[in-house]
């Protein structure tokens, strides 16, 4: 009917739905004019199978309202329909792991892309379940991590380097004459809470520096504030505090001043890491090390485009870097 009233074929009437396909800018509004008029929308499932593609991307995250995967994901969706694409998202249990009756139930989707947040997902796992996907994860590379895809079913990475921002942090406590660091760590099953600990360990060395003293953590503000508590009034102390992640450092910062009665960062300087928007906000004003949002999605979405266009490619990859933001809780 689409077709008749605005007199066109009705491949024409197709293209006008999908923003990837060339057809005059006139004759698209035209078509979607009287589509609208008529409430008439294109029958996805069909379109599938003429396509091969269903236009749905599976998100697997460990979190959906903390801080930083609320933000990400808002910022992936949007990506995401930007370019065509509806999300279906997936959440593990408390371990990481993923009931594999959810991943049964993704299958039945026939997504085009997955993207894993978590490394315990396995691709050996995931894959079982499905089809002609390949599925992304947001990888941590620690050193001496085997290259990928010497065996095993075939995956794509974005991988975060961690070092850069780690070292520019570190650098700077150096320069303030700080000594005695504490790692706040995140859960213990995290592979990026492990990264970072591993790197701050690293780059410590480097510098001629005292490994850190760990204090457990599980990325959340309660747990961070009675850690910071434990560690000043039954440990030794630090000079400085770096967090696993951005709301970490703000329950250490809040144990510090209301509870220790310590001022940040002339007692003790305290270093987050993600720079999430409410690091910003003047009452923390924190120095932090910086994942790019932005450049992390625009990353993600250039692997899904990259593996549909190229199917048969062996694993495709993007790596970003950290870098620090200097606010004022170091100096």
């Amino acid at each position: 009917m689409v077709a008749t009233r605005a007199k066109v074929s009705r491949v024409a009437v197709s293209r006008a739905f999908n923003p990837h396909t060339s057809l005059k800018p006139e004759k698209r509004e035209l078509i979607l004019k009287i589509a609208q008029e008529l409430n008439y929308t294109p029958d996805r499932a069909a379109r599938a199978l003429v396509s091969g593609r269903t236009h749905l991307v599976g998100v697997i995250v460990p979190d959906v309202c903390s801080n930083w995967e609320s933000q990400e994901i808002d910022a992936l969706t949007t990506a995401l329909q930007a370019e065509g694409f509806a999300t279906l998202l997936f959440k593990t249990r408390t371990d990481y792991s993923m009931d594999e009756q959810l991943l049964a139930y993704m299958r039945g989707f026939n997504p085009d892309s997955v993207i894993a947040f978590v490394e315990n997902v396995k691709p050996t796992t995931l894959t079982r379940f499905l089809d002609r996907a390949v599925p992304i994860y947001v990888d941590y590379p620690l050193p001496g991590d085997p290259e990928p895809q010497e065996s095993g079913p075939l995956f794509d990475r974005l991988n975060i380097l961690q070092y850069d921002g780690i070292d520019q942090a570190v650098a700077l406590l150096q320069g303030y004459g700080v000594e005695r660091v504490a790692y706040l760590a995140g859960v213990g099953k995290s592979r990026a809470s492990l990264a970072r600990e591993t790197t701050l360990r690293k780059v410590m060395a480097e510098r001629g520096m005292a490994p850190p003293t760990v204090i457990q953590g599980d990325f959340g503000y309660d747990a961070a504030y009675q850690a910071t508590i434990d560690l000043f009034r039954v440990g030794e102390g630090a000079d400085a505090i770096f967090a696993a992640n951005d709301v970490s450092a703000f329950g250490a910062m809040d144990a510090l001043r209301h509870t220790l009665k310590l001022r940040v960062p002339q007692d003790v300087r305290v270093v987050g890491f993600d720079d999430i928007a409410q690091a910003h906000w003047k009452s923390y004003n924190l120095t932090t090390v910086k994942f790019d949002l932005d450049e992390r999605v625009r990353a993600l979405v250039r692997l899904i485009l990259r593996r549909l266009n190229t199917p048969q490619a062996p694993c495709l990859e993007e790596t970003l870097t950290t870098r620090l933001v200097v606010r004022g809780t170091v100096g």
